[in-house]
């Protein structure tokens, strides 16, 4: 179906939908030389460190994505990715894949190989890989250093009192230790002569800032927890807040490009810096991508897959890009929304069929043309000559380059029963006994009509007996699978997916309830019968079932039992008329 028309969409798809303006920075994502200046103008503290950072990166444009290897990245990482590895090619930079590996609880190299080949998939190269454990030793020294410099403090109060110190705007009772007794603790914390929860470094900060991101952050905390790489080596490790932005001045970061959630984090993270007197990259914050009927929280998609609510990180109804690449989605198609939707400044909520769409594009011009047949009535055609036909078939019309492959014609062969009815009606164009017209079946010579209706003891349609010949032509064309040689075509299992939550926004509606939003027809399993083409395919492959849609061959196919997820459907559906809330 086309759009619904201009006149009856909300306020929020009519401007999804308005052409983009060219001067229009924040949708076009050209970002302007404001926010995203050429190294040379990045302002420093000193003219000395400016010329230090040029002199070690030869001007060039660095920027990097910088995941946390604690679960698997999705739909909202992927405008990360356009963002970071985009601007670094279109400037002929650079882009670094950073791992944050600061939380030893969580991080598995499970992730990190999943986050690897998912960046692969989404089609970015990334200069160099290197994780923040890379850089434990330096941020250590740093962290003696501030405390040298008077700029931070062990505290011994535990998280409810600091939160209720900052409530307060009081500063912690230990914020004014001497500097050599913070060096001694601080040392007695790396030597593990604390127990968790007993201490922490703590940022000299500004306890009556507006910025609740400047009252003392902590910059260590005790973890009694091999690290996957540096292992048993630390029991004090780096916070984000102490390890993100000294991480971009090492790796000479020219622009460090964040999410809006991060806002806040800027005058920390400059703060910080300054404190040392480091190098200080460009910072520039943009709106997340986010879905309707979508979760993005790694914590919430955690309790999906434990608490057995999908199948895995990669089930198809996930926000996951390894899930959205099992249902068929495509990196092209992806991508083309990130694009799309460009660099904003404003939280919006996407419709998720705004994605679709994209997909459909980019898979009506790859996607491989089979025919599969779900509700199957069998036919036989009276005056066939016995002769299997081999018919060969173009792989994605209209591109000569996508190759052929060949299906063999015969009878008996099955149709969608859609396809016929016992008496015709105005508007319909399949079979039926008083329509005289013919019936093109697609790829073949053939035109049939309807001639006969063959129905078991309890009146249910069994068999359909056509007449046909290879000389009328026809417009309208049916699909089949045909029977050859007397072998039945191959049986497939289809899962079909609507949403995996009811609700465009389920946990602005739900809150903690947000589980109770679950639609429980998200996953539907059919069965349908294809051509012999099926055997050439292998897992991740896309190829639309025409007449019916698009369909990825599943990893859990067999070669005695094939598996298809649904992708979309061949036509975009209307979008709700209720608008995306802000």
């Amino acid at each position: 179906m086309p759009f619904t028309p201009a006149g009856d969409v909300s306020p929020i798809l009519a401007t999804l939908m308005a052409p983009k303006k060219k001067e229009d920075h924040t949708r076009t994502g050209l970002l302007s030389e404001e926010i995203f200046p050429n190294p040379a103008k990045n302002t420093q503290q000193t003219p000395e460190i400016l010329e230090a950072h040029l002199k070690a990166t030869g001007g060039g444009y660095i920027t990097r994505f910088p995941p946390e290897p604690n679960g698997y990245l999705h739909i909202g990482h992927a405008k990360s990715m356009n963002l970071n590895y985009g601007y670094a090619k279109r400037f002929n930079g650079k882009c670094i894949m950073r791992f944050d590996d600061t939380n030893p609880e969580t991080e598995e190299q499970e992730y990190i190989d999943a986050i690897l080949d998912t960046v692969k998939w989404m089609g970015h190269e990334w200069s160099e890989i290197t994780y923040a454990s890379d850089y434990f030793d330096q941020l250590y020294l740093w962290a003696v250093e501030l405390i040298k410099r008077g700029k931070a403090y062990i505290c011994h109060q535990t998280a409810g009192e600091i939160e209720e110190c900052r409530k307060n705007h009081t500063n912690s009772p230990y914020r004014d230790r001497p500097i050599d007794e913070n060096l001694a603790l601080f040392e007695d914390m790396k030597n593990g002569k604390f127990a968790e929860g007993k201490a922490t470094l703590r940022m000299k900060m500004d306890m009556q800032s507006g910025n609740s991101c400047m009252w003392d952050l902590i910059a260590y905390r005790i973890k009694f927890v091999p690290h996957h790489r540096t292992k048993d080596k630390w029991c004090i490790y780096p916070s984000y807040d102490f390890t993100h932005c000294l991480c971009d001045t090492i790796e000479n970061i020219t622009h460090s490009l964040c999410t809006l959630e991060f806002r806040m984090r800027r005058e920390s993270y400059n703060w910080l810096v300054d404190a040392l007197g480091l190098y200080r990259s460009v910072v520039f914050e943009f709106a997340r991508l986010q879905l309707t009927h979508t979760i993005l929280s790694k914590r919430k998609l955690i309790t999906l897959v434990e608490g057995k609510h999908v199948s895995g990180w990669d089930d198809p109804r996930m926000s996951t890009l390894v899930g959205y690449r099992r249902r068929g989605y495509s990196s092209a198609g992806i991508n083309a929304l990130c694009d799309d939707v460009g660099v904003t400044v404003h939280n919006s909520i996407i419709p998720i069929e705004k994605l679709e769409n994209f997909i459909r594009q980019d898979l009506n011009k790859t996607a491989k043309r089979l025919f599969a047949v779900f509700d199957p009535v069998k036919v036989t055609l009276k005056n066939w000559d016995g002769v299997v036909k081999s018919v060969k078939v173009q792989n994605v019309p209209g591109n000569d380059s996508s190759g052929e492959h060949e299906i063999s014609f015969a009878s008996p062969f099955y149709i969608e029963r859609s396809d016929f009815k016992e008496k015709d009606e105005e508007g319909y164009f399949g079979l039926a006994l008083d329509k005289p017209k013919f019936m093109k079946l697609r790829y073949t010579n053939w035109s049939v009509k309807l001639v006969e209706i063959v129905k078991d003891a309890e009146g249910k349609v069994t068999e359909l007996i056509v007449e046909g010949d290879e000389k009328t032509p026809c417009k309208n064309a049916i699909h089949w699978v045909a029977i050859v040689n007397g072998v039945e075509p191959a049986k497939i299992e289809v899962r079909e997916y609507d949403h995996l939550f009811l609700s465009e926004e389920p946990i602005k509606k739900f809150g903690k309830d947000w589980l109770n939003d679950l639609n429980p027809n998200s996953l539907v399993v059919k069965e349908a019968l294809i051509d012999a083409s099926v055997k050439e395919l292998k897992p991740y492959d896309r190829v639309q079932f025409e007449r019916v849609g698009y369909y990825c061959c599943d990893p859990d196919s067999k070669p005695e039992k094939f598996v298809f997820n649904k992708t979309v459907s061949l036509k975009e559906s209307n979008w709700k008329k209720e608008p995306a809330k802000k």
